[in-house]
């Protein structure tokens, strides 16, 4: 009897790839200007996230940073097509308005003043959207252990106007992750504190971030901010908005003032300065040590 012949293996398949949590792709944006030309702020931007981490975007004053930020979480001005051509993804699906995972953070922490530190951190809650995703009972334990993780739990009684800038954000900070975001967006919300608090405020997020991992994109014009708590730093050049450097920074945080006398670090900062000179960001352009 003749041999049968010898059975070709069958090519595993390959995995499937993991959509990006948060993904731009070629984002255009134009608005009409009164002479009736069009003023374009961002150029075919295109950026993806695939994991939680904390993401620096730097660039000039009115290059557009804002501008992204927003369309990223959802949103849109009205009468205006947002984005003019291109598109924003959350987990894989299209998004084009506000969007639950999403969730943003101000430098103008927005906090009632009308309500408790714990009432403000509650006040999501509040809304029909998360009353059919959160239980009662669940968001009460939630925002009270928020406010034990940003440590202002002694102060759940008190009023935005009893608390210092710092612990007001903090209250902007908890109210946003106790919705538990796939995204966090932060549009420079250290940059009115003093530099101690803005330091305690950098290793707060980067503990809260460690503990609730999401997907971070924060703009600052600050590039020892940037150094310190990202991941990764995207530098913008001036409008229209392109993305001109994208880099990571393996170094874990929290990293220290003696690591940004290395030379690592000082290649990185050079690198990043003279980007944004280049864009002509030297006016806003701010170092903290």
């Amino acid at each position: 009897m003749s041999a049968l012949p010898p059975v070709a293996p069958v090519p595993s398949a390959a995995p499937a790839k993991t959509k990006p949590l948060l993904a731009a792709t070629d984002v255009v944006q134009e608005y009409a200007r009164a002479d009736g030309g069009t003023l374009r702020v961002l150029d075919r931007v295109s950026l993806s996230f695939e994991a939680p981490s904390i993401n620096m975007l730097l660039g000039a004053s009115g290059c557009g940073k804002s501008t992204l930020l927003r369309m990223l979480g959802g949103v849109r001005p009205w009468n205006v097509k947002t984005p003019t051509s291109g598109r924003i993804e959350i987990g894989g699906e299209p998004c084009t308005g506000p969007h639950p995972d999403a969730v943003m953070v101000f430098q103008h922490y927005a906090n009632r003043p009308d309500l408790t530190v714990w009432q403000n951190v509650m006040y999501p809650f509040t809304f029909s959207e998360w009353k059919r995703r959160v239980t009662d009972k669940d968001a009460k334990e939630r925002v009270d252990q928020m406010l034990q993780e940003v440590g202002l739990a002694d102060k759940r009684d008190q009023y935005p106007s009893q608390l210092s800038g710092g612990q007001n954000q903090r209250v902007a900070l908890a109210r946003a992750l106790v919705l538990r975001p796939k995204v966090l967006l932060m549009d420079e919300p250290f940059g009115a504190l003093d530099a101690q608090t803005r330091a305690n405020m950098q290793t707060l997020l980067c503990k809260l971030h460690a503990a609730h991992p999401c997907v971070v994109v924060f703009v600052t014009h600050d590039v020892t901010e940037a150094l310190l708590v990202g991941d990764r730093v995207i530098v913008l050049a001036g409008q229209p908005a392109q993305v001109i450097e994208d880099f990571h920074i393996p170094l874990r945080q929290p990293r220290s003032a003696d690591w940004l006398m290395s030379a690592e670090a000082r290649q990185l900062h050079e690198q990043i300065v003279g980007h944004l000179r280049a864009s002509g960001a030297n006016g806003n352009l701010r170092v903290s040590v």
